[in-house]
């Protein structure tokens, strides 16, 4: 192409001469026709018309062939736009480029590329050039073709818009006094996603056909590029939500205290998290891939049963057992396998969830031993607790929960492991201030902690006194906290609910794992006076208010001020709270 585009050029420069030399024939030739018509001569006839048209031939000569050189410099620079679109993703850099060439190569004064939301349907300027006015960010051509063409999808060139029949009664446009306008649609598979729109305020006729096709071309183009950077961009954002997901998926997965073994339907091992790796002593390298019976070797006999039983009753099984481990050594384990299911509820494998129970065995032995060096009272309680049948006993008890710090406070660019490190920090001043009253920890709740004061663990006649003495030294410590950490929180970030009542105190589970825990109305309130508690505030029950005031004598070491009641979900009365200060 380059070597036909030298030859044109040639071509054109020798036509500019012969013309040049075929003025210069005429020139001399009408001197020479008034020299000889005075001396009673003249001219050949048909000489001065014959140049006039030989000139008039290369003139449309010479037109042609600039019209084809700048038809094949256009196609020149299109296939050099066309590469640059397809060569990146990067959509806003690649148009504006390609808008830059689009106006050099038509001689338009503006241009613009517009898209339209695959969302919302509203239109968005992605590129904007104006020669006379750089700095214009703003749509300045006219809506009216500009609708027209993202309606119709068909291109509209019109080379003088003022006076176009088509455009007349057009308010706009006579306002702007348009000259030449070309607008073509960005189409891509039958549907209308944008368009391509230049124009020329000063001039009119400076769009061709040809420039017409050109945007055509570049139009689709510039289409096919548009849908190819949305839809890396939407495989980007699926890409991200997924390895959000696995990353969330990993973290739960790695903070779970059972261990987790799962298998696919020739049973060998898919999934090993870390507590199994450190409950077998196998690292996850060694056991991933490999059979199941070779990860839990000691369980070849009865594994096969239990495996086959999962599949064919659908139904999960449940064993202990005792292993040797080249690490750890010998090992008790409470197993539970389960059917590891499809979306469509067929069974794909198995999974397993190991406890270790090792520990819990090594304590029941020491308190064997224990028994003989421990004050009897201790020992009784712990007994006491373990012996209680599933569904346990009522007793009266003062509940306290706490919230340390709602995760909405917590700095939003901390990451999740970071977030854990500051919470456990908070958890454990309130751990602290609940032991040091005598208080029993019965479960985390995320940022919350519940406590039990009068339990059978421990058991207390003045549990409302010292249920509130634990919250104003969880109080005192947080203020402590604050100040090392180098924050003023106000309010104080933590919230206090406690009440006093009867609960059902007892265990909950099976005969091979249960926990020590509290039901009731009395536990549920404590929490509704937690939810009902403002940032730094220690809100009490009625019934600890009383409680407290008879247990000290008149409580003079605290100070009460009542607060409206509130009314707790399930209950049909108000409750009487307090806040509750230090004198």
């Amino acid at each position: 192409m380059a070597e036909s585009l030298s030859q044109k050029t040639i071509a054109i420069t020798e036509i500019e001469r012969l013309r040049t030399y075929a003025s210069e024939v005429m020139t001399s030739l009408r001197s020479q026709q008034d020299i000889l018509r005075k001396r009673g001569m003249a001219l050949p006839p048909g000489a001065l018309q014959t140049l006039e048209q030989v000139d008039g031939d290369l003139k449309k000569l010479e037109k042609q062939l600039v019209g084809e050189e700048t038809e094949v410099g256009q196609l020149r620079a299109l296939a050099e736009t066309s590469a640059l679109i397809n060569s990146s993703l990067d959509l806003d850099t690649v148009l504006s480029r390609a808008m830059d060439e689009v106006i050099r190569l038509t001689g338009a004064e503006r241009g613009y590329i517009v898209l339209r939301d695959p969302q919302n349907n509203l239109l968005e300027f992605r590129v904007v050039r104006d020669l006379e006015n750089p700095a214009e960010t703003a749509f300045q051509g006219s809506q009216t073709i500009l609708g027209d063409v993202l309606d119709s999808g068909k291109p509209l060139r019109t080379d003088n818009a003022y006076k176009d029949p088509r455009m007349q009664g057009n308010l706009s446009i006579a306002h702007m006094v348009l000259r030449s306008v070309v607008c073509v649609p960005l189409a891509y598979k039958g549907s209308v996603i944008g368009a391509v729109y230049v124009d020329n305020r000063l001039r009119t006729g400076v769009f061709t056909a040809r420039e017409e096709n050109l945007l055509v071309a570049f139009a689709n183009q510039a289409s096919i590029a548009i849908e190819n950077a949305r839809l890396f961009s939407r495989a980007q954002a699926f890409l991200s939500e997924i390895t959000e997901i696995q990353e969330l998926m990993a973290n739960v997965f790695d903070s779970i205290g059972s261990g987790v073994i799962t298998t696919d339907g020739q049973n060998m091992v898919t999934t090993y998290n870390a507590a199994a790796a450190d409950i077998l002593g196998l690292p996850g390298e060694a056991a991933i891939g490999q059979p199941l019976k070779l990860v839990l070797p000691k369980l070849t006999a009865d594994l096969d049963e239990y495996l086959q039983t999962v599949r064919q009753r659908n139904a999960s099984q449940i064993a202990e057992a005792e292993l040797d481990t080249s690490r750890r050594g010998r090992i008790a384990l409470s197993m539970k396998f389960s059917p590891l299911k499809d979306a469509e509820g067929r069974t794909q494998g198995v999974a397993v969830v190991l406890d270790d129970l090792t520990a819990q065995r090594e304590r029941e032995d020491k308190l064997n031993i224990l028994r003989r060096y421990l004050p009897p009272a201790l020992i009784e309680n712990i007994h006491q607790i373990a012996g209680l049948a599933l569904g346990g006993e009522r007793r009266e008890v003062t509940c306290i929960f706490m919230d340390v710090r709602p995760l909405s406070t917590f700095p939003p660019d901390l990451r999740p492991r970071q977030v854990m490190e500051l919470l456990n920090e908070y958890l454990s001043v309130a751990t602290d201030c609940i032991h040091q009253a005598s208080g029993v920890i019965d479960k985390y709740m995320g940022t919350e902690v519940m406590a039990l004061f009068n339990s059978q663990l421990n058991p207390m006649d003045d549990h409302a006194l010292r249920a509130v003495q634990a919250a104003l030294l969880a109080r005192d410590a947080f203020a402590e906290f604050y100040a090392r950490a180098g924050i003023q929180p106000q309010p104080h970030f933590y919230r206090v609910g406690v009440h006093t009542g009867v609960a059902t105190l007892g265990n909950v589970g099976s005969l091979n794992r249960r926990d020590f825990t509290a039901l009731g109305d009395t536990i549920n309130l404590s929490h509704r006076l937690l939810e009902n508690a403002q940032p730094g505030q220690i809100i009490i029950s009625e019934s600890t208010y009383h409680a407290v005031r008879a247990m000290s004598g008149g409580a003079a070491a605290f100070g009460f001020e009542e607060r409206d009641p509130i009314r707790a979900k399930g209950r049909q009365q108000a409750t009487q709270v307090y806040e509750v200060f230090r004198v």
